[in-house]
């Protein structure tokens, strides 16, 4: 790759946010910039450049895309509206349901079933209807890694593996902390004031949920695995890991309820040990704390009737399962 990397070690965050603020200020000139806000650490840190970088000229957006964790849209809107910044929730739903149906492959979900329907339908006609020219998104450097050694295609990488954005969409994207991994995008976002509950958050996909159902996704499958991720969520909160997530498997299992043979859902759980998401290791969890968590999902989540936890590391495994 001929991206240089600015390391945790090499940061100068206070450096790095005017030379960004300035940068964006260059592209967009005097017009305005759309911005593309999921809630999570690299795109809520590109928020707070583009709006240090160009106030009331800078349009963010949450796409409501169906895939999202419990509570999601409400509570992303809160925290920016906080911070001063307004935040428009585009509901696109049916869109991506509708382009994600019948498709099981792990690498058309992405390309087919959310990257098509990111850039080509939702922000284009965003762009088209706010006059703007340039989507600032959060894109970081392991994003651009991956996709580039093959190991899976990130939904946001276009210009490294030679896609014009211009050209295959009609606008112009700009990535303030491409040379960035998690642990600096995380020491950028405190310098610019963001709260603990967004530097802090536990790194979450791009295509979201549908990252995390092998097999079709469809509304009643991300219905489960929301559920499960809130539990999860909810058990592992303070832990310390770099990341924890639930994982909705494809086929059936045999289960037991009411004496009666069940077949049902099963839920694989993950907790990772890392600190840029290039290798990691399984959280060695108590065993106390995995019962816990299984019996709630296996009580509160209809339908599913098995649990279990990932112990590979990465590699050869992938902190994401799709």
């Amino acid at each position: 790759m001929s991206i240089r990397e600015i390391t945790l070690e090499s940061l100068d965050a206070g450096q790095f946010i005017e030379t960004q603020v300035a940068a964006i200020r260059e592209t967009v000139g005097g017009e305005t910039a759309i911005n593309a806000l999921s809630g999570g650490v690299d795109s809520s840190v590109v928020t707070m450049l583009g709006h240090k970088a160009l106030g009331s000229r800078l349009k963010s957006y949450f796409i409501e895309n169906g895939l999202m964790r419990e509570g999601e849209p409400e509570q992303i809107v809160g925290w920016f509206e906080a911070l001063g910044v307004k935040v428009d929730v585009v509901d696109a739903r049916d869109k991506f349901f509708a382009a994600l149906q019948g498709i099981t492959d792990p690498e058309e979900k992405r390309e087919q079933g959310i990257t098509q329907v990111f850039y080509k339908d939702v922000f284009a006609n965003l762009v088209r209807n706010s006059g703007a020219r340039v989507l600032l998104q959060g894109t970081n450097y392991t994003d651009v890694e991956e996709t580039a050694a093959g190991v899976k295609r990130q939904h946001n990488v276009f210009e490294q593996i030679g896609i014009d954005p211009q050209e295959a969409f009609g606008y112009k994207v700009l990535e303030p902390i491409l040379q960035l991994r998690k642990p600096a995008v995380r020491a950028v976002g405190r310098a610019l004031g963001l709260p603990a509950d967004i530097t802090e958050r536990p790194p979450f996909p791009g295509p979201a949920l549908a990252a995390r159902v092998i097999g079709e996704v469809t509304p009643e499958r991300i219905a489960v695995v929301r559920r499960a991720t809130a539990i999860v969520e909810d058990a592992l909160n303070g832990c310390g890991a770099f990341q924890y997530l639930a994982v909705l498997h494809e086929d059936r299992v045999t289960g037991l309820r009411d004496g009666k043979r069940d077949f049902g859902a099963q839920i694989e759980v993950r907790c990772w040990e890392s600190t840029d998401a290039v290798t990691a290791a399984p959280t060695e969890l108590p065993f106390a704390t995995l019962r816990s968590i299984a019996d709630r999902i296996v009580t509160e989540v209809p339908g599913v009737v098995s649990v279990t936890y990932n112990i590979a590391t990465k590699p050869p495994s992938c902190i994401e399962a799709v």
